[in-house]
């Protein structure tokens, strides 16, 4: 036996190595061992060719191909980008490949008498295709060469390698998923950032319910499952799992300000008495810090107080509620931006015009592009042209998802129905004052008579009618509706709005239907609305709220993607995708723990990142669907990301009874 042992500082030359007869111990581990996600980890190469493995000092070789082919090979770094690509399929899919790659980290559980007991993991990277045999000979290969009292168990790390796992004992190859670990960590970062703020724990929600009118926005607020309606604060952090597509993420992550998982904050709270004191709170991609401050910083108004929202001018000229395949982007201002995407929507899948490989089409260096990868995905045969890819992420995308159908109405009805009363303009132009005068007590019951008022005030006919008659069958035909927001003060750079004005489902006749229509409009001026837009600097003058009226579709499952990786902002492959049975709604809003995976779409493949509230992953062939609308994700951030085609998306989506995909909204998500 060879270990290959490689010590921290400058890479001494290949033949320069010590050898070490002994098994790897946990000493020596952690003497080479970097961090990632709170974890001590150390990359392994073993080399088939000579029997022997190598553990690369992570500060000095951070990617396992640059340490094979400059220091066992003897390329230069040069040669090795201009063959990057192949280089890489000869160590990670060639089934007889020379080298096996992968990665040991040490964790710990408490075993039956609550004592600490540490045991390792070995994973290879997520776009490895090693099959069983391969996965085997790689776990033995490494157990024999460790010391015996430590555990070691294999982590597949997709979906591929755990269907190769399937006709193995786990005796000869003990192992532990992917969602089974990430269940046990203690510490997940969710939104990287940095906070100087007072700690506000909260343990349940009456504390919270308590507590939330003293908060400030010098405030870190901490508790099991943050509230949708929680105010514009310093930090968020959840004692307790989540997802980072929770509604409260996305306002996080459009906010600026760190988010994360911190399990263990009840020890840290009683071993350094931090709530209520001041904490300096960092969450980077790899780790979550807490340190108290032995004094309150200098205070200082927040940066977004200097960063004022602008909306461009909404339109409120005499207009027809439409079908929402008759909108483009270009009728935000009009219909309000949810409504406008989704009539983008239907014209990319109905025309198929758009360039949706433009992702692919960026530098990734040393690559020039990754039409290679995109061809690959596609199933086009190489070498393919540019109008041959076009073709193929045009047919792809329009069969494996729908646009729901549905009428928009225009900001025009709401500005008509505000303007028929003298009384609801009254109550305005008080709010409108209050707010001038920063009369913050003022504010809320404001927006609440406000609020009672849209309910309230008759609707006149000539608002009434045209929304009564743009539905084809009419609203009495016995199909249930669905009444969506679409603002004009959402989805913009800097403030999303997610999760802030009101959607209704359970809509049933045409009086349901007005109703549902005055309670979107009232959203629009509820107190914390009205306070978040305020803060942003956007005028209450200027939001305007439209409205999407569809058919209600059943779903068999629901769920929201991002066409990134948001707990690591430097990864250019995977869209991250939560799903739970039934609508989206239960995804973002908390109700329930989704289940969460990462699908690669530049190599392909995917992994189930947690389970959530399920008791077992879902079927094979569901996932293989999903990695194919993970991969439609991708494609159309091209074209809805405007110039800047590295934009990820935030997108909801519906599975029909029939295995079908329906996306039912898009809109840019903060990064």
């Amino acid at each position: 036996m060879t270990t290959t042992v490689l010590p921290s500082g400058a890479p001494r030359p290949t033949a320069d190595r010590t050898t070490v007869g002994e098994p790897l111990t946990l000493p020596l581990f952690r003497a080479l061992s970097g961090t990632l996600a709170g974890h001590p980890y150390l990359k392994v190469v073993v080399d088939r060719a000579e029997d022997t493995w190598h553990l690369l000092d992570t500060a000095v070789h951070p990617f396992h191909v640059d340490y094979i082919a400059t220091r066992i090979l003897g390329m230069t770094p040069a040669e090795l980008d201009a063959r990057l690509d192949a280089f890489n399929a000869s160590v990670y899919t060639d089934p007889g490949r020379r080298f096996l790659l992968g990665v040991l980290s040490l964790h710990a559980e408490e075993d039956t008498e609550g004592r600490e007991r540490p045991f390792l993991v070995l994973e290879t990277t997520e776009a490895d295709t090693m099959n069983g045999p391969l996965l085997e000979e790689f776990y033995t290969f490494v157990r024999h060469r460790l010391d015996g009292r430590l555990p070691l168990l294999l982590k597949p790390a997709n979906h591929g390698q755990e269907h190769e796992l399937t006709v193995i004992s786990d005796v000869r190859v003990p192992r532990i998923l992917s969602h089974e670990l990430f269940g046990n960590r203690t510490r997940t970062p969710l939104n990287p950032g940095e906070a100087a703020g007072r700690l506000r724990h909260f343990r349940t929600p009456e504390e919270y319910a308590a507590g939330a009118g003293q908060l400030g926005w010098s405030d870190i607020v901490a508790m099991p499952c943050l509230p949708d309606d929680v105010p514009r604060v310093a930090g968020f952090i959840n004692t307790a799992p989540s997802t980072p597509l929770s509604h409260t993420n996305v306002l996080a992550s459009g906010w600026g300000i760190p988010n994360a998982i911190v399990r263990d904050l009840e020890r840290l709270i009683e071993a350094d008495g931090l709530d209520g004191a001041w904490v300096r709170y960092e969450v980077t991609d790899d780790d979550v810090s807490l340190v108290r401050l032995a004094q309150p910083p200098t205070p200082s108004a927040p940066a977004w107080h200097q960063h004022r929202i602008r909306l461009r001018t909404p339109l409120l000229a005499d207009a027809d509620p439409l079908p929402l395949r008759r909108l483009r982007r270009t009728d935000q201002d009009r219909y309000g931006t949810k409504a406008a995407n989704l009539g983008e929507l239907h014209h990319v899948l109905e025309h198929r015009e758009a360039d949706l490989t433009g992702y692919y089409g960026r530098p990734r260096p040393p690559r020039p592009d990754l039409y290679s990868h995109l061809a690959a995905r596609l199933g086009v045969p190489q070498p393919a042209s540019a109008a041959q890819l076009r073709t193929a992420a045009a047919d792809f995308v329009a069969a494996t998802v729908t646009a729901p159908d549905g009428i928009a109405l225009p900001f025009a009805l709401q500005h008509r129905f505000l303007i028929s009363s003298p009384v609801l303009q009254q109550a305005i132009g008080k709010l409108k004052m209050a707010l001038e005068l920063d009369a913050v007590d003022a504010v809320d019951p404001l927006c609440l008579q406000l609020q009672h008022l849209i309910r309230q005030v008759p609707m006149p006919d000539e608002v009434t009618r045209p929304i009564i008659a743009a539905l084809p069958d009419g609203p009495d035909t016995g199909h249930r509706l669905v009444v969506r927001s679409s603002s004009n003060a959402e989805d913009l750079p800097g403030f999303s709005a997610a999760g802030v004005y009101d959607s209704i489902s359970t809509v049933h006749g045409a009086e349901e239907l007005l109703d549902a229509v005055r309670q979107v409009w009232a959203s629009l001026l509820s107190p914390r609305s009205v306070r978040l837009r305020h803060q942003a600097g956007i005028s209450l003058d200027d939001a305007y709220m439209g409205v999407i009226i569809q058919r209600y579709a059943p779903a068999e499952l629901g769920g929201v993607l991002v066409t990134c990786n948001p707990t690591r902002r430097s990864d250019f492959r995977n869209v991250y995708l939560n799903c739970s049975p039934g609508s989206p709604e239960t995804v973002v809003d908390g109700s329930t723990l989704p289940m969460q995976y990462l699908y690669n779409t530049v190599e392909g493949g995917g992994r189930t990142v947690a389970l959530g509230s399920s008791r077992e992953d879902l079927p094979a062939t569901t996932r293989s669907g999903l990695a194919q609308l993970a991969l439609t994700g991708r494609l159309l951030q091209s074209h809805f990301s405007d110039t800047n085609v590295d934009q990820p998306l935030d997108i909801e989506w519906l599975m029909t009874d029939q295995g079908g995909f329906r996306l039912v909204q898009i809109r840019p998500y903060a990064r």
